[in-house]
């Protein structure tokens, strides 16, 4: 069954999806596109040497100021498809307890990403592309959702998750430049996806032009906005000189064109996209202090605060030497994350 003759027989509620052709403007845009925020975690924090402090080293920035943290992910309604931009952590993904010693707490479960969609008026049916910006499991959790959906992934990052399957689209962004990015793809008219490494060696962004604003959906380019104004990195990176690169030509196209800045970990995502707030990087919002955190038992479990991997003793890490029964604080103290390689002082009591 086709979108279009799904729509037929799926209650939609007040989305109002629309089928056929919309008109483009005179550029080939679709006045018609819309995005929506798929909302997942909230209530959560950063420090500003997480967010901020790669490139100066973290002793050159404040750990008590803290930075508004949440995950939500983005959805593209062009008309004649629905298009996600990541699929959160997976379901059974337990909630991270912060400490004191915590940098970065990404909050209180929501909904689970399907819940989410559902509540939006969307069924996972209806998906029929996912635009994955980079591997993590904070990004990728729920691909396994979406039966009918196309996977656009970047190959290092495919390769890198040993993503297989006939749905699974490798991009080697070979639609030449955009803009002043080098290496794209377009995925239909008004959607690029972009090759932006830093964050992850095969890091993606997306950029959807709709009217005459031009809305970036990045992963983690940066950590929270406050870091895209005063021009810093965030410490959870692979690459810290393609980083830098990513961020200078994101910097530069924001001075270049009228652009909306939609975050995943900042709950800026879903606020600029509501007010349709372009971004002036000569003035900087002022910053809202996070909320006071509500601390809930542990189960033993520890997650990285990177990429969402789950440490869980009862199944250890074989791969790497360890076995099951190994409580997290039995690990040896040159143990990383098998995903993102950042060692136990990344990881969260779960």
């Amino acid at each position: 069954m086709n979108r279009r003759e799904f729509i037929k027989v799926v209650e939609v509620g007040a989305v109002g999806l629309m089928t056929g052709s919309l008109p483009l403007d005179a550029e080939g845009r679709n006045n018609h596109m819309e995005i929506k925020t798929v909302k997942l975690y909230e209530n959560g924090f950063m420090t500003q040497p997480f967010a901020c402090g790669l490139e100066d080293g973290e002793d050159k920035f404040d750990s008590s100021i803290k930075y508004r943290s949440t995950i939500q992910n983005f959805l593209i309604d062009t008309g004649d498809e629905v298009i996600l931009v990541d699929t959160g952590l997976p379901i059974e993904a337990p909630e991270m307890i912060p400490d004191e010693k915590t940098q970065i707490y990404i909050g209180s479960r929501i909904k689970d990403y399907v819940s989410a969609l559902k509540e939006l008026g969307y069924q996972p049916e209806q998906v029929t592309k996912i635009l994955v910006t980079h591997k993590h499991p904070d990004h990728t959790g729920e691909l396994r959702s979406f039966p009918n959906a196309k996977i656009y992934i970047s190959r290092i990052e495919a390769d890198a998750m040993e993503l297989n399957g006939d749905n699974v689209i490798r991009v080697d962004f070979t639609d030449g430049a955009y803009k002043n990015f080098d290496k794209c793809q377009k995925i239909t008219d008004g959607i690029y996806y972009i090759f932006a490494p830093g964050h992850t060696t095969g890091n993606s962004i997306i950029i959807v032009e709709i009217d005459d604003l031009h809305y970036i959906i990045h992963g983690d380019v940066t950590y929270t906005d406050e870091a895209l104004y005063m021009n810093k990195l965030s410490i959870a990176t692979e690459d810290k000189v393609a980083a830098r690169d990513t961020l200078n030509k994101v910097r530069e196209f924001i001075n270049n064109n009228k652009t909306v800045y939609l975050s995943t970990h900042t709950p800026l995502g879903y606020e600029n996209l509501e007010n349709k707030k372009v971004v002036n990087l000569n003035e900087m919002p002022e910053s809202i202090p996070p909320k006071e955190t509500v601390v809930k038992t542990a189960t033993g479990k520890y997650i990285c605060s990177i990429c969402g991997y789950v440490y869980d003793p009862s199944k250890g890490d074989p791969k790497n030497g360890i076995a099951p029964g190994t409580k997290f604080e039995d690990l040896p103290e040159n143990w990383h994350c098998p995903i993102c390689k950042n060692g136990k002082d990344k990881f969260n009591k779960a």
